[in-house]
């Protein structure tokens, strides 16, 4: 009758003991039940988006330039190019999706404002996501369409000459396209008619 080896015995009581050498379970790995709902949301595609727009002076000189079709995707990403423009006093990036929800946000060096003109597009479209995000906004995302309100810093512009109550306004004239109601408030902020040009040549393109 052959011997048992010592070191390959292992009695039951100890086979069922944990291995103190085994790994600890990721308690960081990533959890099905922990994605998050921006992942499950399509990016628009280029002909959803109307265009993306950046607005500065330099040297008190306006500049309204067209930007790249995917910052209307990705706020974060939105809020870099708009800190890399060299604005006197920061820059303001517009954006119109299907000519019907707009994102307005404002980049002074490290403060960022945003607007979100309808809360219920969070739903629908990423970088309205990302504003609801970045605003700490509890916001129902199955939210009807009808219910959705303008959100955010909606008197980041009173300095500029549209105030709070008058923006809103604009927001909630629901005759108005994105694009009308943007065009709107560049006309009260002064960055008319080369906001107006840059729109233009957006839809042409």
């Amino acid at each position: 009758m052959p011997e048992f080896d010592g070191e390959e015995y292992v009695s039951f009581d100890e086979a069922d003991k944990p291995d103190p050498t085994a790994a600890a379970p990721d308690a960081d790995a990533d959890d099905p039940d922990d994605s998050d709902p921006d992942d499950d949301l399509e990016d628009a595609a280029e002909d959803e988006i109307d265009y993306v727009l950046a607005a500065y002076r330099e040297d008190g000189q306006l500049h309204v330039q067209a930007l790249d079709l995917d910052l209307a995707n990705d706020l974060d990403a939105l809020i870099e190019q708009l800190r890399r423009l060299p604005g006197d006093a920061g820059a303001l990036g517009f954006v119109s999706l299907v000519e019907e929800v707009f994102v307005i946000v404002r980049v002074r060096g490290q403060h960022v404002q945003a607007i979100l003109s309808d809360s219920a597009a969070a739903g629908d479209w990423p970088i309205a996501h990302d504003v609801v995000d970045f605003l700490g906004e509890d916001v129902d995302e199955d939210l009807d369409d009808e219910d959705g309100e303008p959100i955010g810093d909606l008197d980041m512009l009173a300095d500029l000459g549209l105030s709070e109550f008058e923006l809103g306004t604009i927001a909630d004239n629901l005759d108005l396209s994105s694009d009308q109601m943007l065009g709107a408030i560049a006309d009260r902020i002064n960055i008319n008619p080369d906001f107006s040009r840059a729109t233009e040549a957006a839809f042409q393109d």
